[in-house]
């Protein structure tokens, strides 16, 4: 089992690669993402029955909303980065009149990934795959409430991506460091649907109908953009909850 010794000269050693400007060419980068590709396409029998074994998705639901998206980012960053990297003729003000200037995209360094049970693969690759084609080293964190997937996201990683510039560490909050800065959050906010009057063309029975897919057909309701609350005009409230119990 690895020490914080160990851990802490792992990371230290992700930084030195970072220094000697590897993981900022254009050609490492597209490498690491075709690895992601690879990864998707090879494993993906391996991935269906990790997701089966933690949290019980059927094969069409963990090839949807995790190996379909995913790959479907990759090959949209890989499209995109010539123009992600390419520096931006800024605008000045008119004082600056006889003055040039330019927004150049800089990578952060070693980034920290802390992916989520709910969908283990989708959440730890998707914030890999633009932590990558921005030019950084990466520690992805999986969770540890989906053993399976994090176990094959730590083996899987390890042979398709550059084990220098990318580590998994698998474990509980313990694992975690202390103050996390800077750091970025992925929430979902408190979302809610709206039914009123104000158009003559919607049908009430597809609408309750897309709401109720859009609360539980995506891992039992447990996604950030799951529809928490309706809003509903008070002349329409017996009619909806009713459909809703159909």
């Amino acid at each position: 089992m690895e020490t914080w010794r160990d851990l802490e000269r792992d990371l230290e050693d992700m930084r030195e690669y970072y220094r000697h400007g590897k993981t900022k060419e254009a050609s490492w980068r597209k490498s690491q993402l075709k690895g992601l590709l690879t990864l998707l396409k090879e494993k993906e029998g391996d991935i269906f029955k990790a997701l089966k074994q933690d949290l019980g998705k059927h094969h069409v639901e963990a090839f949807r909303d995790e190996i379909g998206t995913s790959t479907k980012t990759v090959n949209t960053t890989l499209e995109s980065l010539k123009d992600w990297m390419s520096s931006k003729t800024a605008k000045l003000p008119r004082i600056a009149l006889l003055t040039s200037a330019e927004i150049v995209p800089e990578p952060l360094g070693l980034v920290l990934i802390i992916s989520s049970w709910n969908f283990p693969f989708g959440l730890s690759l998707e914030p890999m795959i633009g932590a990558l084609a921005a030019g950084n080293t990466v520690v992805l964190k999986p969770s540890e409430l989906a053993p399976a997937c994090a176990s094959l996201l730590a083996n899987a990683i390890s042979t398709y991506l550059d084990n220098k510039a990318v580590k998994v560490i698998q474990g509980g909050p313990s694992v975690a460091v202390k103050h996390l800065t800077p750091v970025t959050l992925e929430l979902g906010g408190k979302c809610p649907a709206v039914l009123d009057s104000l158009s003559s063309s919607w049908d009430m029975k597809v609408a309750v109908k897309r709401i109720i897919f859009g609360k539980f057909g995506c891992c039992a309701g447990q996604a950030c953009i799951a529809i928490d609350y309706i809003l509903v005009e008070k002349k329409f409230t017996h009619t909806v909850v009713e459909l809703i119990r159909t």
